[in-house]
């Protein structure tokens, strides 16, 4: 089945503008992020769909491939459902554009989680939080499964709570990563589901899935990718990009 890769890219991020634009190294988030998922060698196509001028240059410039769209979306999911409604393609995979350190794998195990499933639409992944100041951490998105790995929740807050923390129970915190594979119908249809109150609290955009009763699979895969969402991060992904 033909499979692309769609890299949502906004210039205005609202907790870091201009976040995609700043230079880890000798190139900038967003070109860190398009040459490492062509590199992977795992799409039929890589292109980066974004509403900024700036941006667009920025890739094609470059000789990546990239797609004007328009600025009213209310998530990358949005603007990619644009961006592929006249593609011939089967499975979408979106990667975001702050997220320069993919990891193939992870891409490997939301395809997978997605084909074994035949009636799943959407597969997603998270990883095992090893640093513990992450569980607090609201940028730090996580998620809870139910028993055939269908996430049940995300949430920024630290969910599973434990509640009797003089039990001997052992909780395992699970840290969403910035990634999903979609079969193309799903979407599509994405744009036309209601927005509902869970997605515009916590502002997440996986919610308005759940919220409209689609199930999203999730994979665990053992490497944490680092995003770039607050200039924090800028000199760690800088740093794990050095090794």
């Amino acid at each position: 089945m033909k499979t692309i890769a769609m890299i949502p890219a906004r210039y205005a991020a609202t907790r870091f503008p201009a976040k995609l634009m700043q230079v880890l190294g000798k190139k900038t988030v967003i070109r860190h992020t398009y040459d490492n998922t062509l590199a992977t060698g795992l799409f039929d196509e890589v292109m980066v769909v974004t509403d900024s001028d700036i941006i667009y240059r920025e890739i094609t410039d470059h000789g990546g491939k990239a797609k004007m769209s328009i600025q009213s979306h209310e998530s990358g999911s949005d603007r990619i459902a644009e961006a592929v409604a006249n593609m011939d393609v089967e499975i979408v995979v979106n990667v975001q554009g702050d997220e320069p350190l993919l990891d193939p794998a992870a891409v490997d195990a939301a395809v997978d989680s997605l084909l074994e499933e035949p009636q799943a639409s959407i597969s997603t992944v998270a990883t095992p939080i090893k640093t513990p100041a992450d569980i607090m951490d609201p940028n730090v998105v996580k998620t809870v499964l139910d028993f055939e790995s269908n996430a049940l929740y995300f949430s920024r807050a630290p969910i599973p709570w434990l509640r009797d923390t003089a039990s001997k129970i052992h909780v395992q915190h699970l840290k969403h990563l910035g990634l999903y594979v979609f079969q193309r119908v799903a979407l599509l249809e994405y744009p036309t589901l209601p927005q509902g109150e869970l997605e515009k609290i916590e502002q997440l955009e996986q919610l308005r899935w759940l919220e409209n009763g689609w199930k999203i699979r999730v994979a665990e895969v053992a490497h944490d990718a680092v995003s770039v969402d607050v200039p924090e991060d800028v000199a760690r992904v800088e740093k794990l990009l050095q090794k």
